[in-house]
């Protein structure tokens, strides 16, 4: 910090700004100061003093967070003769301030539980916590804190241990869980009526089946897993203690997911669980849907727990079906926020009698899954009194998407003509309420277009009737009719004599405000699949592109629209394609226009965006065949566009939103005519690199790359296309050298290499010949440390590619070319690139990054075998081979061994 050390009072008046200062600004400002001093060295001296004063529970829980934080994030400050110090201050402040406040014990135990984990002196810590202060009943309640958090933190990744600490750190706490468990339940039998301590009891064993170290044998005979279904039995338990009980049950079930090798404490649970049908019942009796949710997790947990045995010997032993009638009461019940929660249950059981497609396991399993469909169908219904149209943005409507995907995954089950049919006959025979038409009309079309459409005279007979629906019926059961139509494209497409009639009905839906987006819809569903019958309808398609702001479309809708008359103009004979594009482009130009034009200050929106969107979805979309040697019939019409593009794109240039528009619109007109955009080359890249050198979004990079996409490979465009590189570099790279300028310009970094990939691809030696290419290898070096996954991803699949045209012999005639100056760009940058690559892989990046890296040390690999053994070596011998708190991070052999598996492997990264 500036200024040195800072006074206590100055940081006490601070901690009193942030949480009572009225002034938001000055919230705001201490905020940033305290930021500040969290990150100094002065942080640890503080935070220590602010917990022995005990002033106030702000200042107190400041200095508690603080210590936590650079505990985490900052041990390497500390020399480690100071380790015991910091760990008898940490006890004695947990100690002292114990009664103060719950959140700053927690904060406390964090900061215990992660010294404990850093500290590779302190030997066995559970033993040494348990002996300190298990006698005193007063500090019992954070003793047992700091044993909840201790195997939370094991796998923080807030905490970079190494997996060397973490399997020593594993074994144990294991060696001590059952220490911890018997000091449980002597805490369990002493509280009570202390349901606090209860409470508290339950989250710390749940906490040790999270981490997986509970022997299974002395769990399964253990005094607290009968007093956890007893406290689950209770009718009379809270709601707090019944969800820590269920929480710790769920934990439980969720550890002994490999049942076999569990089966001592798996039997146990699967009994217990079974016990709790009754608590269930009760619990409906009561209407608490707090219990009720509680127990159907739980049920769910043990379904999902036994869903092996359950497919595999269904009915017998461990795959005891009364399992599944479990969840199926669940179902049952009035409220579906209790079934929503099996759902991901139901689709794993789907996926796996998929997987096996044995007939005969699911004939077993189909009345199970007709019970659940037939519930589910029950939840979709509407209230009575629902007026209008169903909501899809609510909470109901989102759980009956969630629905629609459910039956879409397990149907298979029952059969979808079957399921099909069965509805049908429930509105065909009876005569239900509307809310009960509606929601079966919803699952209806939820299986729509799992059944084939070829000779099947139900679906017609369908088609016909939905057709037919008067106007008089409930809004509900219209839309929803509506939305049927639009799933049953497939069934149109085979019956072309239903296109006129289902027309006729979507347009009357698309008159009216409430079905006029759905009614889109369904019509962009039927463009997209029946483009040949409809191209007799263009005419009608284009009258209702030009009206398309006097229906009462959603933005989505609309587009849509104009996507399914795309679709179908590009069916179109090729001497009518240009006429009808210039046509359907001509209101969303003429609006550009208008715009342009427009007087600023007439307090009108200038947006231009509704407009680019669309044009872009047309140019998007329409894609008519176009021989070799033709003339691309949409080549006219973009040329004639481009000036108002072009406009457009200087009025909007500051605005990096309207640029992102007006850059994609362009892309996907580009590609739409390939090679024939060749007269927009010029003018565009001119105009691109003019507006980045003032304002650099990223988007120009991106569009830049889709140029080099089309025409790098032609040797007249070549240089034009690396000049327009070079000048879209330079102004790049300024702004990512800026401090933190890589983390604060992902969108750059991913779009930068975008750019260079295309060039490696479409133009190698290009490139490499360049001066540029140091430059730009230099940055995807430093840029390999971005956790952000496009960007990170880009930069990979750059350098990979780049190495890789040196590797690959494509019968080019400059193969030899590239693979010498891949030599050149490895001579200079490859031990550099290979340390890098080693060191974001222990220290920066996450998990999922990891396959990428792993590409591009195989490419290396293979182009200099002999070189990038050499260069591994000497990375590795780079790495820390100690933490700061004294653990083993890597041993000499564990080094040794990985050189030797990743450079004798052929196959490694394949």
């Amino acid at each position: 910090m500036e200024g040195g050390k800072p006074t206590l009072p100055l940081v006490y008046q601070a901690v009193q700004a942030l949480y009572h200062d009225p002034d938001p600004a000055g919230k705001e400002r201490a905020s940033v100061w305290l930021g500040e001093l969290q990150r100094s060295m002065y942080a640890w001296e503080i935070s220590d003093q602010l917990l022995q004063l005990k002033q106030d529970v702000e200042s107190c829980y400041f200095a508690a967070q603080t210590m936590k934080m650079k505990i985490q994030t900052s041990f390497y400050e500390l020399p480690p003769e100071t380790h015991t110090a910091l760990r008898d201050s940490l006890l004695s402040h947990i100690q002292n301030l114990k009664d103060l406040s719950p959140i700053i014990i927690t904060q406390l135990a964090l900061a215990i539980a992660d010294l404990a984990l850093q500290m590779a002196s302190w030997k066995g810590c559970v033993q040494t916590l348990i002996e300190k202060y298990s006698n005193d009943v007063s500090s019992m309640p954070f003793l047992i804190e700091i044993l909840t958090v201790l195997p939370e933190e094991v796998h923080s990744r807030s905490l970079r241990i190494g997996a060397n600490r973490r399997s020593e750190i594993i074994e144990d706490l294991a060696y001590y869980s059952t220490t911890v468990v018997t000091l449980l339940v002597t805490c369990a039998e002493k509280s009570g009526h202390d349901e606090k301590m209860l409470i508290k009891v339950f989250r710390c064993l749940g906490s040790w089946f999270n981490l997986g170290v509970l022997d299974n044998n002395f769990m399964a005979n253990n005094q607290l897993l009968m007093i956890l279904f007893q406290v689950l039995q209770r009718d009379e338990t809270s709601t707090n203690l019944h969800e820590a009980a269920s929480d710790c049950v769920c934990s439980a079930l969720y550890a002994i997911e490999n049942v076999a090798v569990h089966m001592p404490l798996a039997m146990q649970l699967f009994q217990g669980v079974l016990s709790l049908e009754t608590a269930y019942h009760m619990a409906v009796a009561r209407e608490d849907l707090d219990k009720v949710l509680n127990y159907c997790r739980i049920f769910t947990e043990l379904c999902e727990t036994f869903l092996e045995m359950t497919v595999r010997t269904p009915g017998q032993g461990m795959g005891d079906l009364r399992i599944l009638e479990l969840l199926l009461i669940c179902a049952g019940h009035p409220q579906y926020e209790v079934v929503e929660i099996s759902f991901n249950f139901w689709y794993r059981l789907g996926e796996n009698l998929y997987k096996i497609n044995d007939p005969a396991v699911h004939r077993v399993f189909k009345p199970y899954i007709q019970r659940l469909l037939h519930s589910l169908a029950r939840h979709c219904q509407l209230d009575p009194d629902h007026e209008g149209v169903p909501e899809d943005t609510d909470d109901f409507g989102e759980f009956r998407m969630r629905v629609s995907d459910l039956v879409k995954d397990v149907i298979f089950l029952v059969g979808s003509m079957e399921c099909f049919s069965q509805l049908y006959s429930t509105l065909k025979e009876g005569n239900p309420p509307w809310e009960v038409t509606e929601a079966v009309l919803f699952i209806m079309a939820s299986i729509a277009k799992s059944i084939d459409p070829e000779n099947n005279p139900t679906l017609t007979e369908v088609l016909e009737q939905v057709v037919l629906l008067p106007e008089t019926v409930h809004l509900a059961v219209r839309y929803t009719s509506i939305e049927l139509v639009g799933e049953m494209s497939e069934v149109i497409d085979r019956n072309p004599c239903m296109l006129d009639p289902v027309l006729n009905f979507l347009m009357k839906g698309l008159r009216e405000k409430p079905l006029a987006s759905v009614a889109a819809k369904a019509i962009h569903n039927i463009c997209s699949v029946c483009r040949d019958h409809m191209a007799q309808h263009f005419q009608g398609l284009l009258n209702i592109a030009r009206l398309l702001d006097s229906f009462a479309l959603s933005t989505d809708a609309a587009v849509g629209l104009l996507k399914g008359t795309a679709l179908v103009l590009a069916r179109l004979p090729l001497e009518k394609i240009t006429e009808c594009l210039n046509d359907l482009c001509a209101v969303q130009v003429m609006a550009l226009r208008k715009l342009l034009t427009a007087d600023s200050s007439s307090g009108k929106s200038s947006d231009p965006t509704v407009w680019l969107d669309r044009l872009a979805v047309i140019f998007r979309h329409t894609n008519p065949i176009v021989e070799n040697g033709q003339t691309h019939p949409c080549q006219k019409v973009i040329q004639e566009i481009w000036p108002v593009m072009s406009e457009t794109l200087n009025a909007h240039q500051n605005d990096n939103r309207i640029v992102e528009r007006c850059c994609r619109c362009l892309r996907f007109a580009v590609r739409c005519v390939g090679k024939g955009s060749a007269c927009l080359l010029q003018p565009l890249v001119t105009q691109m690199v003019s507006v980045y050198q003032v304002y650099p979004h990223s988007c120009f990079l991106y569009l830049g790359s889709i140029l080099v996409d089309e025409y790098g490979m032609e040797e007249g465009c070549r240089q034009g296309l690396l000049d327009m590189l070079q000048a879209l570099c330079m102004p790049t790279f300024q702004l990512l050298e800026q401090p933190n300028g890589l983390r604060n310009h992902p969108d750059t970094v991913d779009d930068l290499f975008r750019l260079a990939t295309r060039f490696v691809q479409r133009s190698p030696v290009t490139l490499l010949n360049s001066s540029i290419v140091v430059h730009i290898i230099q940055c995807a070096i430093a840029s390999t440390t971005l956790d952000h996954r496009d960007a990170n991803c880009s930069v990979m699949k750059f350098i990979r590619d780049l190495i890789h045209t040196g590797v690959t012999n494509d019968h080019e005639d400059d193969f030899e070319a590239r693979k010498g100056l891949i030599g050149q760009v490895m001579e200079q940058h490859g031990q550099q690139l290979v340390t890098q690559l080693i060191n974001t892989c222990c220290f920066c990046l996450p998990p999922y990054t990891l396959p990428d890296v792993a590409e591009v040390l195989w490419e290396i690999m293979v182009f200099d075998r002999p070189t990038f053994c050499r260069w591994l070596e000497t990375a590795l011998k780079g790495l820390p081979k100690e933490t700061a708190g004294g653990a083993v991070t890597v041993t000499h052999k564990q080094l040794t061994d990985f050189h030797k598996q990743v450079t004798r492997s052929d196959f490694l990264f394949c």
